[in-house]
C-alpha cells in the first residue's frame, strides 16, 4: 500500500485477547498502533514494550485529546465499553468495539444512537463470522446448490477449560448466551437471515459459576429455516470436541452442507459429495487452541479497515449488531419464562 496513509488507531485493554487483536492488526498494511490505554499503567508500559507500542495511557480521556487516532479499538471489560464509545463519538473518533456490544438492548441502543447522532463509524469487531469453513458454507448457500434450506444445526459445546484462561467469565451473572451465544447467534443471521420465533432453555453445569454455561436455542430465520444452535462449556470428556470449531449441519430442498471436525467441509445432493478441508491460515502468533478464532481476527480487521478507508462495506456494523444482541437477551426472556418470544425484525 506504498503511497497509502497509514491509519493511526489507539488500543484500549491489555488483557488476554487485547495481545491477540493487536497482532491481528500487525498482519495488515496500512495501519499502526500509535498508543495503548489501560487503567493499570503498569500493565500497559508491560504491554507495550511486548508489542512494540510506542505510547501509554492510564487515561484514556487523555490519550484521545493528545495522539488524535484515527481509530479506537476498545478489548477492554464489556462493562466498560458504553463509556469508552460514547467518549470516542463525542471526539469524532471512529470506533471499533468487541462482542457483546452492552449488557442490554437498551445500553445497545443508546450506544448505537449517540455515534449516529456524532456521524461517528461504529463497528463490533465479530469475528467467528470471518472464519473459512463458515465463509464457505455461505458461499454454498448464496450459490443456491442445495436450495431453500428449511433446517439447520449450529454447535459450539466443548469441553475444553475456558474458565482457566479467562477466570473472570466463573464471575459473570449471564455467560454463555453472552460470551459464545452473541457469535453463533450472529453467525445464525449471516447464514439464514433474521429470526421471527425464538425459544431457549439454559442450564448451569458447573457449581462453581454464577451464570449459565449450557444454552439451547431454536429459531425460525428468514421465514423458511428452523436453526438450532446449541451452546456450551460444560467441560465433560465430549468425543466430539473440536474447540474451538462451530460444527455446522444445513439441510436444503436439493442436499445438504455441513462443516466438520478439521475444517472439513462436505455438500452433498444428487450428484454425490464433495469434500474439502478449509483451514485458516496459520500465524506464528497464534495461540495453537485457537488457530481458527485467532485467524479469523485479521479477516474482520481487514474487513473493517477497508470500511475506515471508504474502500467498502463493514459487515459487522453497529447497527447490525444490535439484531445479534436483541436475540440474546431475548434467549434469556425466553428461558426466563419458558415460553417462545416473537420478534420482528427492524422493529426495535
Amino acid at each position: 500500500m506504498a503511497g497509502v496513509k497509514k491509519l493511526r488507531f489507539a488500543l484500549f485493554g491489555c488483557g488476554f485477547w487485547a495481545r491477540f487483536q493487536l497482532q491481528g492488526w500487525k498482519e495488515l498494511e496500512g495501519v499502526e498502533c500509535a498508543s495503548v490505554f489501560n487503567r493499570t499503567r503498569s500493565k500497559a508500559e508491560q504491554f507495550a514494550r511486548d508489542l512494540g507500542v510506542p505510547t501509554v495511557y492510564d487515561s484514556a480521556d487523555e490519550l484521545l485529546q493528545r495522539e488524535k487516532p484515527d481509530f479506537v479499538d476498545i478489548v477492554t471489560n464489556p462493562s466498560t465499553f458504553s463509556h469508552f464509545v460514547e467518549l470516542a463519538a463525542a471526539r469524532g473518533i471512529p470506533v471499533i468495539c468487541q462482542k457483546p456490544m452492552a449488557p442490554s438492548v437498551a445500553v445497545a441502543e443508546r450506544m448505537v444512537k449517540c455515534c449516529q447522532e456524532a456521524n461517528v463509524p461504529f463497528y463490533i469487531h465479530e469475528n467467528w463470522r470471518w472464519q473459512t469453513p463458515i465463509r464457505q458454507v455461505k458461499d454454498v448457500l448464496t450459490s443456491g446448490e442445495i436450495g431453500a434450506p428449511f433446517r439447520a444445526r449450529i454447535r459450539m459445546v466443548s469441553g475444553f477449560p475456558v474458565f482457566r484462561n479467562e477466570p473472570t467469565l466463573c464471575e459473570l451473572d449471564n455467560f454463555i448466551l453472552t460470551d459464545m451465544g452473541t457469535h453463533i447467534l450472529d453467525v445464525a443471521r449471516f447464514l439464514f437471515g433474521e429470526a421471527q420465533t425464538l425459544y431457549c432453555q439454559v442450564h448451569r453445569v458447573h457449581p462453581n459459576i454464577r451464570g449459565e454455561d449450557v444454552a439451547t436455542v431454536m429459531m425460525l430465520m428468514g421465514g423458511q429455516t428452523t436453526v438450532v444452535c446449541e451452546l456450551g462449556y460444560p467441560e465433560s470428556p465430549l468425543e466430539n470436541d473440536v474447540f474451538p470449531q462451530t460444527l455446522i449441519f444445513v439441510e436444503g430442498e436439493n442436499g445438504s452442507a455441513e462443516v466438520g471436525g478439521d475444517y472439513w467441509v462436505r455438500v452433498t445432493t444428487k450428484a454425490g459429495t464433495r469434500a474439502r478441508r478449509h483451514p485458516p491460515q496459520r500465524y506464528a502468533w497464534a495461540d495453537p487452541d485457537y488457530l481458527i478464532v485467532h485467524s479469523s481476527i485479521v479477516a474482520c480487521n481487514a474487513n473493517l479497515m477497508q470500511a475506515l478507508r471508504g474502500e467498502g462495506r463493514a459487515e459487522t456494523t453497529a447497527e447490525d449488531n444490535l439484531n445479534t444482541i436483541i436475540l440474546t437477551f431475548a434467549a434469556y426472556e425466553s428461558a426466563r419464562v419458558g415460553k417462545t418470544i416473537h420478534l420482528t425484525p427492524g422493529v426495535r
